[in-house]
């Protein structure tokens, strides 16, 4: 009897899992990505469309549009785009989401995160989670995040030892005030050219140079128009895998977690990825010819002595010290 009633239990799951299959809705979901399709981000996201198709049983369909062309390379634009559902579903850098919700600038704080082992640990953690969550009030869904490579500098033709180097030099940063800031302090004069002109300003000397992981000097060809790279390690930085909220909710219960699994996986696996193809991409550049500068503890202290004398700009940025000083504690950057 019992057997029987088990076989009875098995055949009901059984069907009802075909009739799960059978008469779930199949989602087309379009995912922006700001980089070209060699970089970092873009094979992390193909990797996170893989997986999450194959836990989906192949209810989910991805369409990866890469370069930002979905919003015209304003990466603002895009996270706009992607609150009132223009694009679906979104891979962009934490930095951008500052000019929204200025928190996360705390994450972008130069030298703040010791290695990227550190920030993952941080970003997996109860003040970062809260800190995502609320991306929720813009009618975006945190699906996942996942970290960058350090952030390096580029130049055409000084080389950077220390903060004075950059002295009078004409820098691209990101369209965000921390950052600016920062580069200010050492003495740089800024610009916050769209990332799709970035070559052409530097190419025409309207910019000195440049930072941003290892990967992009490389995938948007910058060695074409910078000598010298510096691995200055000077700022951490995460990717936001972010749905549309309205059309994450109408996704079946499958779907969502299918989404959350497959994002939440990747985080390691673009860790791992990293960690292997950053020395690649800088044998890469050295071999196209430019020049590698590794600090030395002492230079890149002097980095640090500057990003601390703005900590009270980089608090008020963040607008939240509660948030600022639970992120210090938990790095051991507090000041005692």
């Amino acid at each position: 009897m019992v057997k029987k009633l088990l076989a009875q239990v098995m055949s009901l799951s059984l069907l009802m899992g075909l009739v799960h299959s059978a008469t779930a809705a199949p989602a087309n979901i379009t995912v922006s990505v700001p980089d070209t399709t060699d970089s970092y981000v873009y094979l992390a996201t193909e990797e996170f469309a893989k997986r999450a198709t194959q836990y989906s049983e192949g209810t989910l369909d991805f369409t990866i549009v890469p370069e930002g062309k979905m919003y015209g390379g304003n990466t603002s634009k895009g996270i706009k785009k992607l609150v009132i559902g223009e694009i679906q579903l979104a891979v962009l850098a934490s930095c951008i989401y500052t000019n929204f919700i200025p928190g996360f600038n705390v994450i972008s704080v130069p030298y703040m995160f010791d290695d990227p082992k550190q920030f993952r640990s941080f970003l997996n953690s109860e003040i970062a989670t809260e800190l995502y969550n609320r991306l929720n009030r813009m009618n975006v869904s945190v699906l996942g995040k996942w970290t960058r490579s350090f952030r390096e500098i580029t130049t055409t033709d000084k080389p950077i030892r220390t903060p004075d180097d950059l002295k009078g030099l004409t820098f691209r940063v990101p369209d965000n005030l921390l950052f600016a800031e920062f580069f200010k302090a050492c003495g740089a004069n800024i610009t916050s050219t769209n990332m799709a002109f970035v070559y052409d300003i530097l190419k025409n000397g309207k910019a000195d140079g440049q930072e941003n992981p290892i990967d992009v000097p490389e995938v948007f060809n910058f060695y074409e128009v910078q000598k010298y790279v510096t691995l200055s390690h000077h700022m951490l930085d995460s990717w936001v895998v972010g749905i549309n909220s309205q059309f994450f909710n109408r996704l079946d219960a499958k779907q969502k977690d299918s989404l959350i699994k497959a994002a939440e996986e990747v985080q390691q696996w673009n860790a791992d990825l990293m960690e292997r193809e950053d020395k690649e991409f800088l044998k890469k550049l050295k071999k196209k010819g430019m020049i590698i500068i590794e600090l030395t503890p002492e230079e890149r202290q002097k980095f640090i002595e500057v990003s601390k004398s703005c900590y009270p700009v980089f608090r008020k940025l963040t607008m939240d010290d509660k948030l600022f000083d639970a992120t210090l504690k938990f790095t051991g950057k507090a000041q005692k």
